[in-house]
């Protein structure tokens, strides 16, 4: 207990830490053991593109020294706008072998986010790829941050782009010694990552990871997928997403080979599976819909049975069968960006594969237990902070407690008190827990809609909807969808004697959100309100599925 004064035992005298019985762990020793120990491994294929151990190491090294020497160093933060390249593997170990922390951005988001992530974390260089560069321009004109901004020119990228920087990325590498003698954090609690995440307000939350974290997730990867000597894993799951659900530094633990995609299509990830036989990938419901819809033309037999990890609303029993039969094996996660990911798992036993249809949908349906190097999970009342019952009925909140728990919110300690309140990680997800201790997701209590594995705040695509001049209320909520998992659905009131249709308000929302936070269905209607004026959004969701189902 807090204030209570432990007696010294024999165990406490002359047994102290030292340099040679205590280290601060860190995922970037990951990367040094496996040059060490497999230098001539693979470790990174991007089309043609074949790099060993030894000379990703070596990138990642000339990276660190390259920053070093620009005065990068511990505390500040290096911004990277890049989609799934060698660049960003490299960014994940250089940039905190320089002391620095690194802030993937999500590529898919618009100007103004991107500018106040910059301005928020104080970026002091930003390394960003051709494909993004219009977005990029535009929000370096919306910040007052002034990063050194070094352009990645991707030769799998023939798109247009322009460069926005004096330096590119191997001009810049070039500066730096491969033999680069960088040192681990001096404390394991030191930030080795920032990952901005939707909250339910316009402005996102800046979540800290540290080494530690990064390290056990790490470790947790590679118990929970199975991973054994030399994998092959296939980046489907974007990196900005929770530093890849810590993926980049599980690789080199088990000496794996990373296949790099810029963009997820059919016919690359089926030529992908096949041709280097890929053993493991991650993804959002999305990526299992184009592999199963995609033309007979484009799909290929796979070799062997491949682990899907997914994450978001647990997949339909029929798209499980489907994803069996065409040579995959699906697990289930569940996790948010202030548990560096996925933290849960759907541990299934064999002797559930018996059950009836109904009992085995059902327990897929799970998000399942805590991951190994998770401390503790549990369902509990949020006034009280005690548990509820186990009983599969009882709502309450997800809550998470241990080392693969965030730092906090980056500037914003009432966030953070208030996230960790009680001494639980509240996820804001309300959800039941069963007698055997798997836990099930129910609802969102913030209003987030999931839609192909990225957060959309509800409130902020109503804020857009409320400055259409003909609106008069408005309120989102999620609608199921098959290939997304969930889409943003508007509920519409239009003021007396204006006039709009779905198509314009569809519109208006692309031109003040980014397009993937746009409502893909607007239902105009009375927005069903309690005696106090207050939207009753349980009830517009039943009126999405319902719609959705007779669509």
């Amino acid at each position: 207990m807090r204030g209570t004064t432990v007696a010294a035992t024999v165990y406490d005298t002359n047994l102290d830490k030292n340099p040679a019985n205590f280290q601060p762990l860190t995922p970037l020793g990951f990367l040094e053991r496996a040059a060490s120990v497999h230098p001539d491994r693979t470790a990174i294929i991007h089309g043609p593109l074949r790099r060993s151990y030894r000379d990703f190491y070596a990138r990642s090294r000339q990276l660190a020294s390259a920053l070093a020497r620009r005065g990068v160093g511990r505390g500040d933060t290096v911004s990277v706008m890049l989609p799934n390249t060698p660049a960003m593997l490299e960014c994940h170990y250089g940039v905190p072998m320089a002391g620095a922390v690194l802030n993937t951005l999500n590529t898919r988001l618009d100007a103004k986010v991107i500018a106040f992530s910059l301005e928020h974390s104080e970026a002091k260089v930003l390394i960003t790829d051709r494909e993004f560069s219009a977005t990029v321009k535009e929000a370096l004109e919306l910040t007052s941050a002034r990063p050194l901004v070094i352009d990645y020119d991707d030769p799998e990228f023939t798109g247009p782009g322009e460069r926005l920087g004096s330096q590119e990325y191997e001009d810049l590498l070039a500066e730096g010694d491969p033999d680069f003698s960088w040192s681990p954090p001096q404390d394991e609690w030191d930030a080795i990552t920032l990952n901005y995440t939707s909250g339910t307000t316009g402005d996102p939350k800046g979540v800290v990871y540290h080494h530690r974290g990064a390290y056990l997730l790490a470790m947790g990867n590679i118990l929970t997928a199975g991973m054994r000597q030399h994998p092959v894993y296939l980046w489907t799951l974007p990196m900005f997403h929770c530093n890849g659900w810590c993926f980049p530094w599980s690789l080199s633990i088990v000496a794996g080979t990373h296949v790099c995609l810029r963009a997820v299509r059919a016919r690359p990830m089926y030529d992908a599976l096949a041709d280097h036989g890929v053993t493991h990938l991650c993804g959002a419901p999305i990526v299992m819909s184009t592999l199963l819809n995609a033309p007979a033309s484009e799909q290929r037999s796979l070799p062997h049975t491949v682990t899907f990890m997914t994450a978001a609303a647990p997949p339909p029993e029929a798209v499980l069968a489907a994803m069996k039969t065409a040579g995959f094996d699906v697990t289930h996660l569940y996790g948010l960006t202030e548990v560096y990911g996925p933290a849960v798992v759907n541990e299934w036993h064999r002797e559930w594969d018996d059950l009836d249809p109904g009992e085995y949908a059902a327990k897929k349906a799970r998000q399942g237990v805590r991951y190994p190097v998770l401390e503790a999970l549990d369902v509990l009342d949020p006034e009280t902070m005690l548990p509820v019952p186990a009983d599969g009925r009882t709502l309450g909140e997800v809550m998470f407690r241990g080392n693969v728990v965030m730092k906090g919110y980056l500037k914003n300690p009432a966030g953070t008190a208030k996230a960790f309140e009680g001494g639980w990680f509240h996820s804001g997800d309300l959800g039941v827990k069963y007698p055997d201790g798997y836990v099930q997701l129910k609802d969102r209590s913030k209003d987030i809609i999931i839609s192909g594995g990225e957060n959309i705040s509800s409130i902020e695509v109503e804020d857009a909807l409320y400055k259409h001049p003909a609106i008069q209320a408005a309120a989102v909520v999620a609608m199921p969808d098959e290939k997304w998992g969930e889409t943003p659905c508007a509920f519409v009131e239009v003021k007396p004697g204006q006039s709009v249709s779905p198509e314009d308000i569809v519109a208006w929302c692309r031109q003040h959100l980014a397009s993937y936070k746009c409502p893909r269905t607007v239902i105009f209607t009375e927005l069903p309100k309690t005696s106090t004026g207050k939207i009753q959004k349980f009830q517009l969701r039943e009126m999405a599925r319902a719609y959705r189902g007779g669509a």
